[in-house]
């Protein structure tokens, strides 16, 4: 049987080379943008195996249309809500992901937002840009561009897992008090120092809510109206864990009306952002473009396991990071 492969975007790391080199046909998606759904039934006809991203809408409908050739959809991110893993089971899919490797580049950048919104970095920047500073006529100011300080503040950390506990010893650096809520308490956390108290009574006490938690039904506008009024108005929210964890009306009204001082987002409901949402005109927000994984490193390291799950489910082992453990008992792993 010829083997076949297809990915939905180049990966332009090493570790390519290695998938490839399982396969006996291998056909990219040569764009930019991800294919649609049309176009990615089309192209993946006839393929054992797939390489998705986030943004690849992997429903049911385009599973039963790969079936019964496909056996596994090895995905090139974390999160995996974008796959009916109920509909892969079920006809004998493996799903994989690739978690921990982009841990400590999700927590770098979630620091930058923090110090990004609590120092006012892209307004100031924009400040100069513009001449804003240069027409002011004056070189300093008493209260030029204000932040606040981070020493003495309390971090709400909001998911207790790997990227929460990152962010968590992060924190030491900057003498912060840290509070958390997870479903879970971990004893990880709280070595580090990080006290465990109710969801609402960690968004009234934080200076700085963080989001490190999966999106599931549980989840979704976790950070909603009567959550955001309960904040200071002195405090920030960060997001750099799912787009939909926060109700993004709700959180430009209480940024344009000043419930809370500020946010900084990196997920967003809907993706991309559309330039023309209200929330973009806020000088108190900064936005980037789903980045948290965005370093030359951690996208090597995340190629890498996609190898090491293909490689691992040719041999008709199970793969390292499955995700949907009840596809051991419809169908067992090997071409």
């Amino acid at each position: 049987m010829e083997l076949r492969l297809f990915v939905t975007r180049e990966i332009p790391f090493p570790a390519f080379e290695s998938i490839k080199g399982l396969f006996q046909k291998v056909d990219v998606w040569p764009e930019y943008r991800p294919p649609t759904k049309e176009e990615l039934i089309s192209r993946a006809k006839g393929a054992q195996a797939l390489v998705t991203m986030l943004e690849d809408k992997v429903t049911c409908d385009v599973i039963e249309a790969l079936s019964p050739e496909l056996r596994i959809i090895a995905q090139y991110a974390v999160g995996f809500d974008n796959i009916d893993l109920e509909c892969a089971t079920k006809h004998g899919v493996y799903v994989t992901n690739t978690p921990d490797v982009l841990t400590d580049a999700t927590a770098d950048l979630t620091w930058a937002l923090i110090l990004a919104v609590a120092r006012r970095i892209v307004e100031s920047d924009a400040y100069v840009r513009s001449g804003g500073w240069k027409s002011s006529g004056t070189a300093w100011h008493p209260t030029m561009m204000l932040g606040f300080d981070l020493v003495g503040k309390t971090l709400g950390i909001v998911g207790g897992g790997r990227i929460g506990q990152a962010v968590a010893r992060r924190a030491k650096g900057f003498d912060m008090r840290v509070i958390y809520n997870s479903r879970r308490r971990h004893p990880e956390m709280e070595a580090l120092g990080a006290t465990y108290v109710d969801l609402d009574e960690l968004f009234r006490e934080s200076d700085i809510v963080t989001l490190h938690v999966p999106l599931t039904p549980e989840t979704q506008n976790l950070v909603n109206e009567s959550r955001l009024r309960l904040m200071k108005r002195t405090a920030i929210v960060v997001n750099t864990a799912r787009g939909k964890v926060v109700d993004i009306d709700a959180l430009y009204r209480a940024l344009k009306e000043g419930w809370i001082a500020g946010a900084g987002l990196d997920v967003y409901p809907t993706e991309p952002l559309d330039p023309s949402h209200p929330i973009t005109k806020l000088s108190n927000v900064v936005l980037t473009p789903h980045i948290g994984s965005a370093t030359r490193e951690t996208r090597a390291k995340m190629a890498e396991l996609v190898y090491r799950n293909l490689e691992a489910f040719s041999r008709g082992e199970r793969p390292p990071t499955l995700v949907n453990e009840e596809v051991l008992r419809v169908r067992p792993p090997g071409f």
